[in-house]
């Protein structure tokens, strides 16, 4: 007996358990006078013909509930990062990697309320800006989400939200064709399906996307907004990095600014001139948890302490006059 037939039959005894029935013909009929055996068999027969799905896999991610995700993985060129005179894991106890802990701890005091520092609203968001570029933003995100990706309690998730000159992927030595655009464009698009996890323990990355001729619209709209807000609620203890444009280059960032639970404002040192740090820092007015770092400052007399002239001043806390 056929697969079909026997399909068939089971079907046949679902549909009058009491009175099983030995001739076809004789089955009962619905709507239509349709005998619904043979029916029965036509929609078993159209299952063949249907492509097979492929699977979904679950995966349980390290630090957080099961959830249904991509499979996107790549690995970060921890040698490219060397040479670049970013942090690394291994970084140890290297100048860079101590003044990058100098930067990240009231951070993450403020995120999370650690030392008896009262917890600040969104402070799991950071965002990583300059006044024009050029000045490291990128550099500073990199390296500070790294640094907070070493840390035991918490996870990072690094957004490159510069989406017209991106280079966080390139950096890294990742490649991605979808990322943040395509989440903004379609609202259905599971974010999950995009991000990278990489080959450093916590940290997960979120590409920006191909650009597009209306991209910056899409960073300042409500889809932005939203998409802020839901990433904020779903990983309450993920600590989320935006590398965003510069605030004199485009209006977006000034727009980002205003989601964000705090903001770091990195500043080249001898090159910056005042008047941009001052027209920048006024579209900062309205965020209450501004800290500025200085970078590629010479140290010692050395402007290559920590590769390609990179060096940082520290982090401080930025009070707009009242």
């Amino acid at each position: 007996m056929s697969i079909i037939e026997r399909a068939a039959g089971k079907m046949a005894r679902v549909l009058t358990p009491a009175a099983p029935i030995a001739d076809p013909e004789a089955a009962p009929t619905g709507r239509g006078g349709r005998n619904l055996i043979e029916d029965a068999i036509d929609r078993v027969e159209a299952t063949f013909d249907q492509p097979r799905r492929r699977p979904v896999r679950l995966q349980v991610e390290d630090d957080g509930p099961a959830t249904v995700i991509g499979s996107q993985h790549g690995e970060v060129d921890i040698g490219r990062l060397k040479e670049m005179g970013l942090v690394t894991p291994d970084s140890g106890r290297s100048k860079i990697a101590e003044e990058y802990r100098l930067i990240k701890r009231p951070l993450l005091a403020n995120a999370f309320g650690h030392g008896g520092v009262e917890r600040v609203r969104n402070g799991n968001l950071i965002m990583v800006t300059s006044s024009l570029p050029g000045e490291g933003k990128t550099f500073t995100a990199i390296s500070l989400a790294i640094s907070m990706a070493t840390e035991l309690e918490h996870t990072v998730l690094l957004i490159d939200a510069d989406v017209s000159k991106s280079s966080v992927m390139k950096n890294l030595g990742l490649k991605a064709k979808r990322g943040l655009i395509d989440v903004l464009q379609n609202p259905d698009l599971p974010l999950s399906d995009v991000l990278i996890k990489t080959n450093i323990a916590k940290l997960t990355v979120l590409p920006a996307g191909d650009s597009i001729s209306h991209a910056t619209e899409l960073l300042a709209s409500s889809s932005m907004k939203n998409f802020v807000r839901d990433i904020a609620s779903r990983y309450p203890d993920r600590i989320v990095i935006f590398d965003t444009p510069p605030l004199l280059s485009t209006s977006e960032a000034s727009v980002l600014a205003t989601y964000m639970g705090q903001i770091v404002f990195v500043v080249e040192a001898e090159r910056t001139p005042q008047d941009a740090i001052t027209d920048a820092l006024a579209h900062l007015a309205d965020c209450e948890h501004v800290g500025l770092v200085l970078n590629k400052f010479a140290s010692g007399g050395n402007s290559g302490d920590y590769g390609y002239g990179y060096g940082y001043g520290g982090y401080g806390e930025y009070a707009p006059e009242q």
